[in-house]
């Protein structure tokens, strides 16, 4: 199993709440719907979550039961459990509580909310853990161990960028008036990346990211297009809000995309940020965007920069339904959106960098 993208198991016996919950969770997490506590524990003999949310009210067995269960059992009583319930009760929350759940979320859920509550639990746990972690580590043979990753690290590479660069292909074959988007992105991510080091911007996240990694990923922001129909993305029009939805299906289509690719070949790193990447570049700083509403620190790093960088590529290229507008103007309403629509520091950043996207672009025409 992924171990950056940590793994949630969900259980409750209503399927509208399985789905949502789903739904909300899978861009940062691997995510096991289900939908009673006998699957549950058939569940957890083949696999151990980072967290399991789990219902109080079911008819089969109660929450409380199940939870006694888990932490009478030396397999599973390290499990954190966060209770989920429609019923706001202190008395019931106090029960959960003194049985070992770590917290107590309400339904409907709250994307924000549960996805903060969730950060926030697995942060606790890393900490635990690091706390009991020795520093002290084998380093026999180190030389002849990097030389062999790195040699294995290039010759994956040099198969993931052409695997890339074919996907890269097929989207653009599709939506051809978009032409050149996804290698100007890029190198526009590229620039942002090397200006925010060079600033010290999130350094304490942007320092514990490959960059090759993290580049390359960039390519699959704009996969899920190719779920698309040739009428939406070829229309000579603007879209109507109908059209208009069924083209934010792009975002999750290609989350999925990328989750189905991330499960057959268990690399981590590079389809961690791709799926980041992709399910999040629509998310605005405000709480407006789509797909999750997801708003400032709780919309990915990676998500935040992607959205600055394909939103300009829009504003300075011609499409079908519009004209393209000059480089000064597209950086205006960049500027105008910060704090609204984009992350204000990663504003001020573009500003230091917005002559080098012009050249990026003027490189890049269609």
């Amino acid at each position: 199993m992924n171990s950056l993208r940590k793994t949630i198991i969900l259980v409750d016996d209503n399927l509208t709440n399985l789905t949502l919950g789903k739904n909300i969770l899978k861009t940062f997490y691997n995510v096991i719907p289900i939908p009673s506590p006998d699957a549950l524990f058939e569940t957890l003999e083949e696999v151990i979550p980072d967290i399991i949310l789990l219902d109080i009210d079911m008819p089969e067995m109660s929450g409380y039961e199940v939870i006694k269960i888990l932490k009478g059992d030396i397999r599973y009583k390290d499990i954190p459990v966060i209770f989920v319930t429609a019923v706001d009760s202190v008395d019931g929350e106090i029960e959960g509580l003194d049985l070992g759940a770590v917290d107590y979320i309400t339904k409907p859920f709250s994307a924000p909310i549960l996805l903060k509550r969730i950060e926030k639990e697995l942060s606790f746990e890393k900490a635990q853990r690091d706390l009991i972690q020795t520093q002290n580590e084998l380093k026999e043979h180190l030389e002849n161990v990097q030389a062999m990753v790195f040699e294995k690290t290039e010759t994956v590479l040099r198969l993931q960028n052409a695997v890339f660069d074919t996907i890269v292909d097929m989207v653009e074959f599709r939506d051809k008036y978009t032409g050149g988007h996804i290698v100007r992105t890029q190198n526009y991510l590229k620039v942002l990346l090397e200006e925010m080091i060079k600033e010290g911007v999130y350094a304490d996240e942007v320092n514990e990211w490959d960059m090759t990694a993290i580049l390359s990923s960039a390519k699959l922001h704009d996969v899920g297009k190719i779920a698309v129909s040739d009428f939406i993305l070829g229309k000579n029009a603007k879209l109507t809000d109908e059209e208009f939805d069924t083209m934010k299906v792009h975002v999750t289509a290609g989350v999925d995309a990328i989750e189905k690719i991330l499960i057959k070949t268990g690399e981590d790193e590079l389809f961690y940020h791709a799926i980041r990447m992709a399910g999040t570049h629509h998310e605005k700083w405000d709480g407006s965007g789509y797909p999750l509403g997801l708003k400032a620190y709780n919309i990915p790093l990676e998500g935040r920069m992607m959205a600055i960088a394909d939103v300009y590529d829009a504003l300075i290229s011609k499409r079908q339904y519009k004209e393209e507008i000059p480089h000064e103007d597209a950086c205006k309403i960049i500027e105008e959106g910060s704090g609204t629509q984009f992350d204000p520091i990663l504003v001020d950043v573009f500003c230091q960098v917005k002559d080098q996207f012009r050249e990026i672009a003027d490189e890049n025409k269609n």
